[in-house]
């Protein structure tokens, strides 16, 4: 396979490949029903977030700060999800786990990159709430729709400078060892790890962009919640508390759904002897559900979502009987 995969003869100092080998799924039993699954997991990631992004465009009341940034998570989750699965489903459909050099590298790209801008975007609806109950005063002043915007161009340009550094060290490796990626996608870490020159910058941009994307928004996103329960606590009464907090659950739920899975992931990787299979499985979810389960918990945890549900509804049931008449 190397022999085949490689742009130059095995004695040249550097070799990139003309092809990886996405070894992932491989050696996992009955694995035909997961791929099953993800595709379920996709076609609701694509319903629900387009519905979420539906109803905040309809709906003028939701022409906010906040909600555009929900919509800006929306938009996220489906081409977070769209850069993975339908790849991963070709690879059942066709059982082709070969994939090109630059494929690989622009796949590496997109997953990361809308991985990141997820965690990033959470921080950012930290933001929001961390403003709004700590200076309820001065929320309009300091949270505009303008201003939003910025803050979302501001990550977007952030995060492509970081990941086209981090992706651009990759074209420096020489590969002529394996080109057997032990991941369900071109990840970062399981390729540069197969390179036969240096790969210590790749080492550091890696331990570089787990900290700032990963690891700093959710210190970030603490804070912010502990600032929250200290001011809650010195200004407002109990019921207060429970009824700003309340505006804050299908955040907190996000975080969870988001942080929870890959942090488990990592620690027990770094602490234990993980099998191989249990971390490819455990690291796929961690990608695949949370943007499937974003929209639904905004729908039913958010209250101004619900009543602009509810309002549309009634209005449809009302309008209904009136054209057949």
């Amino acid at each position: 396979m190397n022999s085949l995969n490689s742009t130059v003869s095995p004695n040249a100092t550097f070799v990139r490949p003309l092809f990886f080998y996405i070894n992932g799924f491989s050696n996992i039993p009955h694995v035909k029903y997961y791929y099953i699954f993800l595709c379920c997991v996709y076609a609701v990631t694509v319903l629900g977030n387009s519905f979420i992004m539906f109803i905040i465009y309809l709906e003028h009341s939701l022409h906010t700060a906040k909600y555009i940034v929900v919509f800006h998570l929306a938009v996220v989750d489906i081409c977070g999800s769209t850069s993975l699965i339908p790849k991963l489903i070709h690879t059942f459909l066709f059982d082709s786990q070969f994939i090109t050099y630059e494929a690989c590298l622009a796949n590496m790209f997109f997953v990361i990159f809308f991985s990141s801008l997820q965690s990033l975007t959470l921080l950012v609806l930290a933001y929001d709430r961390f403003v709004a109950i700590c200076f309820p005063l001065k929320y309009h002043i300091i949270i505009r729709n303008n201003n939003m915007m910025v803050i979302i161009a501001v990550i977007w340009t952030f995060t492509s400078a970081v990941m086209l550094i981090l992706v651009g060290l990759i074209m420096r490796l020489s590969f002529c060892k394996s080109t057997v990626v032990d991941s369900y996608f071109c990840d970062h870490g399981p390729v540069y790890r197969l390179a036969c020159n240096d790969n210590y910058p790749n080492n550091i941009m890696a331990t570089i962009c787990m900290t700032i994307i990963l690891l700093a928004p959710l210190a970030l996103i603490l804070l912010s919640y502990s600032c929250i329960i200290f001011a809650l606590l010195k200004t407002a009464s109990m019921e207060g508390c429970l009824k700003a907090m309340k505006t804050c659950t299908s955040h907190l739920i996000l975080v969870a759904v988001f942080y929870l899975p890959v942090s488990a992931t990592y620690i027990t990787a770094m602490t234990s002897n993980l099998h191989p299979n249990a971390r490819i499985i455990n690291t796929s979810l961690s990608s695949a559900i949370p943007p499937m389960l974003n929209p639904i918990i905004y729908t039913f945890k958010t209250g101004e979502i619900m009543d602009v549900i509810r309002r549309r509804y009634k209005r449809n049931k009302l309008i209904i009987p009136i054209l057949k008449q």
